[in-house]
């Protein structure tokens, strides 16, 4: 049996047109698929490029995984997208409305009934110069927290080289590499049964923001250089972010 044979009809779909592209334009450096726990779990990456779901759902299907995604809820109207959102699965997440709150709830739903849901704790792409990862919101670990299930840190780099940050400038050649490591899960052990307090929130999510550095870190060779930048306070993004352009 293909170990694609339990995902959405839509999602092989997707799958059969996709992968053989990658496979052309990326070479892959990918290690730690050992520690992916079985059932349900919280897969939490870092944020490079706006091909980041393309190249973590490459990893996922390879291994195995139906990707699911939490997706913004203005992306499951687009015409042609939306449908292909729906039709693989994906979450939709209304940010900064009520609304944000049930779409936790579906997550919590999919991770209990056994599936991998993929949130990126700092909910936005990186906007460090040196794309690093900045500060966390607390999704990833309130989904974990409340179904006691995994949290798995993701490093990955590479996807910065193929499409910066806010950048619409496409680099598919020379061919580059996209290195994925997945870490132990985050123990969160000793917060669980506590009262989901902003506070305690902030804590997971801080260990989970340190460990996906050093994971990164470790991948790259090198350390940051300047504090981590805090989420909460940036301006909104320009299309164009040009002082990300390498």
């Amino acid at each position: 049996m293909s170990r694609w044979s339990g995902m959405p009809r839509t999602t092989r779909w997707v799958v059969r047109v996709i992968r053989p592209f990658l496979q052309v334009f990326t070479r892959r450096d990918w290690s730690g698929a050992d520690r992916l726990p079985t059932g349900g779990y919280v897969l939490a990456p870092n944020h490079l490029s706006h091909l980041d779901p393309f190249l973590i759902s490459h990893f996922m299907v390879d291994h195995g995984i139906a990707p699911r995604f939490l997706a913004k809820d203005t992306l499951m109207t687009l015409p042609v997208g939306g449908r292909l959102l729906r039709g693989t699965e994906q979450i939709p997440v209304y940010r900064n409305t009520e609304g944000a709150a049930e779409s936790l709830q579906a997550a919590v739903r999919a991770v209990e009934a056994g599936q991998v849901v993929t949130i990126y704790p700092e909910g936005t792409l990186t906007r460090d110069p040196d794309a690093w990862p900045m500060s966390g919101r607390t999704g990833a670990v309130r989904v974990a927290l409340a179904t006691g299930r995994p949290l798995v840190p993701m490093a990955q780099w590479g996807a910065q080289e193929i499409l910066w940050p806010y950048s619409r400038r496409l680099r598919l050649l020379p061919r580059k590499t996209v290195r994925i490591r997945i870490g132990d899960p985050v123990d969160l052990s000793d917060l669980e049964g506590r009262p989901l307090t902003e506070d305690l929130l902030h804590e997971a999510t801080d260990r989970l923001m340190d460990t996906l550095t050093t994971m990164l870190a470790e991948v790259r060779g090198e350390l940051p250089t300047r504090p981590r930048l805090d989420v909460r306070t940036l301006e909104p993004p320009r299309t164009t972010y040009k002082r990300l352009e390498p």
